[in-house]
């Protein structure tokens, strides 16, 4: 039998389940969330590590109207209970803000209603219940325009619940994949005050106090829980990549990974993958960047000699690096000695502040630590007595984007200081990239 084919940037379950892809087996996020309890549970974790995907894999699971065979063979399936009691029990409200990205908060603002209205459409069919009033449909015709006033789009999403909860005689289930992410934008662009107002007051609505709500499923990079985003919620659970609950539930495992190299003949590749795209921790669980490995594999389908890639770099603009590198020599920053420990495969113990705000993430180089920790660019390889983290660079891929900003930074050095070339190539034969007291007086190894 032909091998499944590789769902290189598809998170779509459906999609994947119906197109004969191959599909890494996490439904047990599905038993681990009912088992939980929590009304509202947030996952954060790095980008490009399946969050998108598993946000999907909840909809089909939990939908009114769903495919159980989209199930079939999966683990959850053999949880008949839980498929019997929660399988296609549910209207469910899925939206993702991943798309939420604009150079002012008007474009921002106008982006979301068309995120909320893309939702709305799906049930237009609310507009043809007989048991939704004149007033309800009134109101539900509401979120299907794009003049929305600021508290329509404040409200949307709880209304929406009410109307499918009236409609159906069942609570919602909701799912925000990303909820982070227009706060970022916000950040970068100027807007950041007016863009937290509107998804605290957003989301205070449909997770706070409503009657209507099952239960609701985050993600996002990172917590932020200082800006008050979530102020008052009951029953509410943050899993980060710190916890030990749900830590093999995003990435891939050791087992995950050296099957799916043995299902398509690479197991000969197995350790030039580790060693690219291995090495993160998330709880107890070691763990690979889903995104790195699915690509390799599909460029080494086509291409056995194909040569590793840094894929997960070319998915974001990597600004956090930047940053971090950029501070060498700093006042209270980043040490030439830190830098080198990390690049030459090191630790360095650094207290880990998970609530940092997106205001906060360069201020001090406590929280760009942190901000490195949180969204993938260090890993931790264990804890000192006093709660600190030992922090490490993960794998190859991610060194490798450090070094290359690195080199990057020298070259600009190099074109306000000709004489330094030669320099650097002396050092070179010498072994060492120094360049006295100056930023790039570093010892690499020699696979470096």
């Amino acid at each position: 039998m032909r091998n499944p084919k590789l769902p290189t940037g598809i998170d779509n379950f459906k999609k994947i389940r119906n197109g004969n892809y191959y599909y890494v087996d996490k439904t047990s996020l599905i038993e681990q969330i009912l088992n939980n309890g929590s009304e509202v549970t947030l996952f954060t974790r790095p980008r490009r590590f399946g969050k998108s995907l598993n946000m999907s894999m909840i909809q089909h699971f939990f939908e009114i109207g769903t495919d159980p065979a989209l199930f079939d063979g999966l683990k959850i399936s053999k949880n008949t209970e839980i498929c019997e009691q929660y399988m296609g029990k549910y209207p469910v409200i899925s939206i993702s803000l991943k798309g939420i990205d604009a150079d002012s908060y008007e474009k921002a603002r106008a982006q979301l209603i068309k995120t909320i209205n893309r939702e709305a459409r799906r049930f237009q069919f609310l507009l043809e219940s007989d048991k939704l009033s004149r007033v309800d449909k009134a109101l539900f015709l509401e979120l299907l325009t794009r003049n929305m006033e600021e508290d329509t789009i404040t409200s949307s999403l709880q209304e929406l619940t009410e109307l499918l909860e009236v409609h159906y005689e069942q609570q919602v289930v909701v799912l925000i994949d990303e909820y982070d992410v227009p706060m970022a934008k916000a950040h970068e662009n100027g807007y950041y005050d007016e863009m937290v107002l509107l998804l605290r007051n957003m989301f205070g609505n449909v997770l706070k106090t409503n009657s209507s709500l099952a239960f609701a499923v985050l993600t996002g990079c990172l917590r932020i829980a200082k800006e008050s985003i979530f102020t008052g919620l009951n029953n509410f659970k943050v899993y980060s990549i710190t916890n030990t609950e749900f830590d093999e539930t995003f990435g891939f495992t050791d087992e995950e990974v050296k099957t799916m190299l043995h299902d398509y003949e690479m197991d000969n590749r197995y350790d030039e993958v580790k060693e690219w795209y291995d090495g993160y921790r998330f709880g107890k669980a070691d763990v690979y960047c889903p995104w790195d490995v699915v690509n390799y594999c599909n460029d080494h389908i086509h291409n056995p000699e194909a040569e590793p890639e840094n894929y997960w770099m070319n998915t974001s603009g990597n600004n956090v690096i930047h940053h971090f590198i950029d501070s060498i020599n700093e006042p209270d920053m980043l040490t030439k000695t830190e830098l080198e420990w990390l690049v030459t495969g090191k630790t360095v113990i650094k207290q880990i502040d998970e609530m940092v705000t997106y205001n906060d993430l360069y201020s001090t180089m406590d929280h760009l630590w942190s901000t490195l920790f949180m969204t993938g660019y260090l890993t931790q390889r264990g804890r000192e007595s006093d709660g600190r983290y030992c922090l490490a660079i993960p794998n190859r891929e991610i060194r490798n984007i450090i070094t290359e900003r690195i080199l990057t930074l020298f070259q600009q050095e190099v074109k306000k200081d000709g004489k330094m070339a030669e320099q650097f190539c002396q050092a070179l034969l010498g072994g060492k990239i120094s360049r006295g007291g100056k930023p790039f007086e570093f010892v690499f190894a020699e696979d470096s």
